[in-house]
């Protein structure tokens, strides 16, 4: 009798633990989970920056938790890369699955900006020095505008006000926009003619 209890109580441990794996991987994690997952900062492996508190957390859960290797990649080079001097340019930091861009940018006026949305890859935003505001919104709130283009992976939009959100970005905060939210970069802030960018786009699961 105690060998069967024995049994069925390692039986009990393991559906357990495999039960906890789950819950951190599943796709329909909680947002409650997701916030917990978000603030213990695991997944930055000892970044500073911080995510934009605009990020979909549950969404953001799912992808770095389905390609870890990717978003750990991203995350690295953001850490360990002098940012304030690294060349213009593009960077391949695992193929096709993780490609950083560095660029000198011009924000330009709102009316001069697009709703823009990709489907094979994830950005991440972030201002290196200046700043400039982003819109986002959902992919399903738009109306489209110019068809997605696959070489491109873009599709641009039009989005009503009410359903669009606006952020600033600059130093020390990065943004996330997934494939379900179109995104409105580069608007021109007063006072700041000029910024230092760089785009990570992480291959989408």
């Amino acid at each position: 009798m105690n060998k069967i209890l024995t049994v069925l109580l390692f039986l009990f441990v393991a559906f357990c633990n495999n039960c906890s794996f789950a819950q951190k991987t599943d796709k329909t994690m909680t947002k409650e989970q997701a916030i917990k997952w978000l603030n213990s900062k695991e997944w930055a492996n000892g970044l500073s920056l911080k995510v934009y508190d605009s990020v979909n957390v549950q969404e953001f859960a799912k992808q770095y938790n389905t390609n870890k290797s990717y978003w750990d990649k991203a995350f690295a080079y953001l850490k360990n890369t002098n940012l304030d001097t690294v060349s213009i340019g593009k960077y391949f930091l695992d193929g096709d699955n993780v490609i950083a861009t560095v660029s000198e940018n011009k924000p330009k006026d709102f009316a001069d900006t697009k709703w823009e949305a990709h489907k094979k890859y994830i950005d991440i935003q972030y201002i290196i020095r200046g700043k400039e505001k982003m819109g986002v919104a959902q992919v399903s709130k738009g109306t489209v505008v110019d068809q997605y283009n696959e070489t491109k992976d873009v599709g641009f939009y039009s989005v009503a006000d009410a359903d669009s959100k606006f952020y600033l970005a600059e130093p020390g905060v990065f943004l996330i926009f997934f494939t379900s939210e179109a995104h409105r970069p580069n608007i021109k802030v007063d006072g700041c003619d000029s910024d230092k960018k760089i785009v990570i786009k992480v291959k989408a699961n």
